[in-house]
């Protein structure tokens, strides 16, 4: 099978928050929508609270920093799985911070993964901790982004 260079995604949208009026103001209407992939589970999205959004809803600061978080996983297992180290246990609890321009816009400054690594007892420990950098720099997602993006991992064996 031939390598691919290109690989397409393809996501629905839907907003569901018009409550009657549309948009006739600010404060009209929900930000809820729903995201949608065929064949998948849908996800409930909303803004942050900050911006009027339902907090029981998933917002896209939180999907930008799960999916910083997941790509990262994802490189880093697969890199330890081809390094000979066995990862036990992975578990990360990331941040990201965003500052809010006057003008309303916003960016967000950085986000920093601090992964909880367990590997087998034996397994190179210096190493494990290496590969984060090396799945840092082969992150679809992290490559994709322009804020700082920091990691801390903590490994330990098991």
């Amino acid at each position: 099978m031939p390598h691919q260079t290109h690989h397409h995604y393809s996501v629905s949208m839907t907003w569901t928050g018009n409550r009657g009026a549309g948009t006739e103001t600010y404060r009209a209407y929900a930000r809820d929508h729903v995201i949608h992939v065929a064949g998948k589970p849908d996800v409930p999205g909303s803004s942050d609270p900050a911006f009027f959004g339902d907090a029981a809803r998933y917002n896209p600061e939180e999907l930008f920093v799960a999916a910083l978080s997941a790509c990262h996983m994802l490189w880093y297992l697969h890199l330890c799985a081809n390094a000979g180290i066995s990862v036990l246990a992975y578990a990360d609890d990331p941040e990201g911070v965003m500052a809010v321009a006057a003008n309303g816009s916003g960016r967000f400054e950085r986000v920093v993964l601090k992964p909880r690594v367990r590997i087998r007892a034996g397994d190179d420990a210096g190493l494990a901790r290496s590969l984060h950098e090396k799945a840092h720099a082969m992150c679809f997602i992290a490559n994709s982004v322009n804020c700082e993006l920091g990691c801390e991992p903590d490994i330990r064996n098991d």
